[in-house]
């Protein structure tokens, strides 16, 4: 396992840098292309949320997978590799399978514990197995990532210390007041249509708004999320749907927004704030999710707005409290990365085994096949008797010493079991690549090349 992660998230730039880096998802298809392109990298997953962005990479070689990942995402996020050089972190093989379990635990996030990042977690394995540029080792490490997740919210607290960061943000625009109380009653704008936008909607409307309006690009998914919003049984907020050329409209009737989209430029402009504060008295507040910006900054300095965007979240969450749960979630995520260091040490020496047992069956029927030559006076009943007592040799030979390697393996420094093994039974080392090509499961295993 040769796992490289290069990355940057709101831990380690600030948000002016991550706004410029953020990468559309047209950008994120080009970059996985671009990573198996690259001489270094075998498989490759982008993790980008509105505060990080990740690269994650098998590699043959560190420095120069270092090198070609921190290129690319310089490339791709548009932003100088001189300038974004200090704020990226790398980390390799155990210390990057950490990373990635801590962020699906959301130990990394900027609210702690929230479980919004599993979702983002599985729409970035979702693209790298409908692009096939997560391998093996990739689709592991996610999978087992959100299995490490869903543990650490089942079996902690850790719920308690965190909430989405929609709720979050709707905490920091009451400004203290209870959010329920606080926008009770009130006309509330959600602008996009996305997994965000659709919690976001939901949120208000627990929260008992009198209205949600749902503007999207899309008019079709503006309509299934007021449907879903409506649903007999539900809330009963009422809803409507709205064309995004109707934003300035919707805007001047809003009390609060919310936005977040994949949008490249501004949705709000300061100009669009400005013009739905004309004649109006009440107090406009904007809650913008989305990385880049979709709302003016501009509009923190206009008199009647609260604007919390990402930049605000951050200074915000950095003073929030942390739950006692928190070391209960380190302690899980220290086990499984152990766990699974050693199943994948296990697993490299897998095909080696299977070589091992393969040439042990050739080797015995070429031998059975020499002895039928020498006694040609055997019938079918002695040399099935014959044939199955020295598989049985073979096999009692062989087991204690592939499973006790196996177990070797699996253990820290074990890699170079399946070296020794190679060596000492002159193994092909192109049949034990072919048998790692072959991508066995657990089932092909146990099967193949029994003797």
């Amino acid at each position: 396992m040769s796992l490289l992660v290069v990355g940057l998230s709101h831990r380690s730039a600030p948000v002016s840098v991550l706004e410029r880096a953020a990468l559309s998802p047209d950008a994120r298809i080009k970059l996985l292309h671009d990573t198996l392109a690259a001489e270094p990298a075998a498989e490759g997953a982008v993790l980008a949320t509105c505060n990080r962005i990740e690269l994650y990479a098998d590699v043959d070689k560190f420095h120069a997978g270092v090198a070609e990942l921190s290129t690319l995402l310089a490339q791709h996020s548009g932003v100088g590799l001189e300038e974004l050089t200090p704020y990226l972190y790398v980390h390799y093989e155990d210390r990057a399978v950490h990373h990635l379990f801590s962020v699906a635990c959301g130990l990394d996030s900027m609210v702690v514990g929230e479980g919004q990042i599993l979702g983002q977690i599985k729409d970035a394995l979702a693209t790298g197995q409908e692009l096939h540029t997560a391998g093996r080792l990739l689709n592991d490490l996610f999978q087992q990532a959100l299995r490490v997740g869903k543990r650490a919210h089942s079996e902690t607290g850790i719920d308690r210390a965190g909430q989405s960061l929609v709720t979050f943000g709707l905490e920091q625009l009451a400004d203290g007041t209870d959010v329920d109380t606080w926008a009770k009653g009130k006309h509330a704008l959600v602008i996009g249509a996305g997994s965000m936008s659709s919690l976001a909607a939901a949120t208000l409307a627990r929260a008992g708004v009198g209205e949600i309006v749902i503007a999207n690009r899309t008019m079709e998914r503006a309509d299934r999320l007021v449907e879903i919003l409506t649903e007999p049984g539900g809330t009963g907020v009422s809803a409507r749907a709205a064309e995004m050329v109707a934003v300035g409209d919707e805007l001047a009737r809003a009390d609060i927004v919310v936005s977040c989209t994949g949008a490249t430029g501004l949705v709000l402009t300061g100009e669009h704030v400005e013009t739905a504060l004309r004649g109006r008295t009440a107090p406009l507040h904007l809650l913008d999710l989305a990385m880049p910006r979709d709302i003016d900054a501009a509009a923190h300095r206009m008199p009647g707005v609260r604007l919390v965007d990402i930049e605000s979240l951050a200074e915000a969450s950095a003073d929030a409290p942390m739950a006692a749960d928190v070391d209960q979630v380190r302690t899980i995520v220290a086990d499984e990365v152990a766990a699974f260091g050693a199943a994948q040490r296990a697993a490299h020496i897998t095909p080696t085994v299977v070589a091992l047992r393969a040439m042990a069956a050739d080797v015995v029927a070429g031998e059975i096949a020499r002895l039928e030559g020498r006694l040609p006076g055997l019938d079918d009943k002695q040399r099935a008797e014959i044939t199955q007592t020295v598989r049985r040799v073979v096999d009692k030979l062989l087991h204690a010493p592939t499973v006790r390697v196996k177990q070797l393996a699996s253990e820290p420094g074990g890699a170079g079991y399946a070296d020794a093994l190679r060596t000492l039974f002159d193994l092909d080392p192109e049949t034990v690549a072919s048998v790692s090509r072959a991508d066995l499961n657990d089932g092909d295993v146990k099967n193949r090349g029994r003797v």
